[in-house]
């Protein structure tokens, strides 16, 4: 959304409209305030990082510097994997997460994120802000006293990076690798061991040999961490996100005490941040992942025996938490029952132009 226009819905148009009152005025009758933001996300990793920076530009700018949010990485205020509990404690007013890293508190949180054969980031926008995705991870989360909106989402992801090879089934089994959230319980069924880590712990444990393999982040995040220099075989498709979503958790208490001006703000600046990380990451992928190859990293498609074996291991996942937790079938059946009605459309739409692109410009003539 465009400066101007927001600034006209959230009741500042005199100013964006050019009115005779002076920005001055209208800035003095809004409460100067100023937050603290915990992101998950180290500074390096620049997108992830930089979108939470993003935001808080937003805010401050719309504001005309009334509304000041402050963001600390991962481990400056809170460690990556805490940021969900500095929210809900109000330690901090705001974070920026991925809300499988909480998936030990209530596995249902992964439908805020990603889950092994899920919705793509269009399709988890669609579901978010025209279904009943939003409302219901809203009442999810209430009971914690936190308030989410989607920011940032990272699209598909690669399959993950192995120092060897997988050729089936049974080279998962004993695999020490990282993965969050149900991909780590679908893994598990697999044979793997898999291990919740994020950011540099990750790093330092794929490099120390105590990981054999880790999830990917997709190319541009995986080259700036150096996950080629780790392990060599990348595989593909990554089947444990069509795209991972992306959290603005907002403690509940501190959002309500906000005027609505200030809540029109943050959910502009959250929807402009959320849209921009995906076009960062769609223009910048494709050079990072032609960077991964010319550096050695070899590009290996999953076996279909492997695909359809995770395929299944997930189905017992679900069913196995939907027998267990009424919230998890109901955001289960909610988010899967999108998907397949989604899929008739995408098989024509999306996935058949896709498949048609890619043929007519693999045989085109140089």
């Amino acid at each position: 959304m465009q400066r101007r226009s927001f600034l006209k819905q959230a009741g500042l148009g005199a100013i964006a409209g050019g009115a005779t009152v002076a920005a001055p005025v209208v800035a003095q009758e809004m409460p100067a305030l100023e937050w603290r933001m915990a992101s998950s996300f180290p500074r390096h990793l620049e997108t992830l990082f930089g979108t939470g920076e993003r935001f808080c530009r937003y805010v401050s700018e719309a504001s005309n510097g009334r509304f000041l949010i402050r963001p600390f990485s991962a481990g400056e205020i809170a460690p990556a994997l805490q940021v969900f509990d500095a929210v809900s404690s109000h330690v901090v007013d705001c974070g920026h997460t991925v809300s499988y890293y909480y998936h030990d508190k209530d596995p249902a949180f992964c439908f805020d994120a990603a889950v092994p054969f899920g919705l793509t980031a269009a399709q988890m926008n669609a579901w978010m802000f025209d279904a009943d995705g939003l409302s219901l991870t809203r009442a999810m989360f209430k009971p914690f006293g936190i308030v989410n909106l989607p920011m940032g989402n990272t699209g598909v992801q690669l399959g993950g990076w192995y120092r060897k090879e997988i050729k089936t089934v049974a080279d998962f089994k004993g695999l020490r690798m990282g993965a969050a959230g149900l991909a780590g319980q679908v893994l598990a069924r697999l044979g793997a061991v898999p291990q919740a880590l994020a950011g540099d712990e990750l790093l330092s444990a794929l490099g120390s040999g105590a990981l054999e393999a880790a999830e990917s982040a997709g190319p541009t995040d995986d080259e700036a961490q150096g996950m080629h220099q780790m392990a060599r075989y990348c595989y593909f498709p990554g089947w444990w996100t069509g795209g991972t979503q992306v959290s603005l958790y907002l403690n509940e208490g501190a959002w309500h005490g906000l005027p609505r001006a200030y809540q029109a703000i943050i959910e502009a600046a959250s929807r402009s941040a959320h849209v921009a990380m995906t076009a960062r990451y769609e223009s910048r992928n494709p050079a990072a992942l032609r960077r991964l190859v010319a550096e050695g990293a070899e590009l290996r498609a999953f076996p279909r025996a492997v695909v359809d074996a995770a395929f299944a291991a997930a189905a017992q996942v679900y069913q196995g938490l939907s027998e267990q937790s009424p919230q998890f079938k109901a955001l289960h059946e909610s988010y899967m029952g999108f998907r397949d009605a989604a899929l008739p459309w995408w098989r024509v739409g999306e996935g058949a132009y896709g498949q048609a692109l890619s043929t007519v410009l693999a045989n085109r003539r140089p």
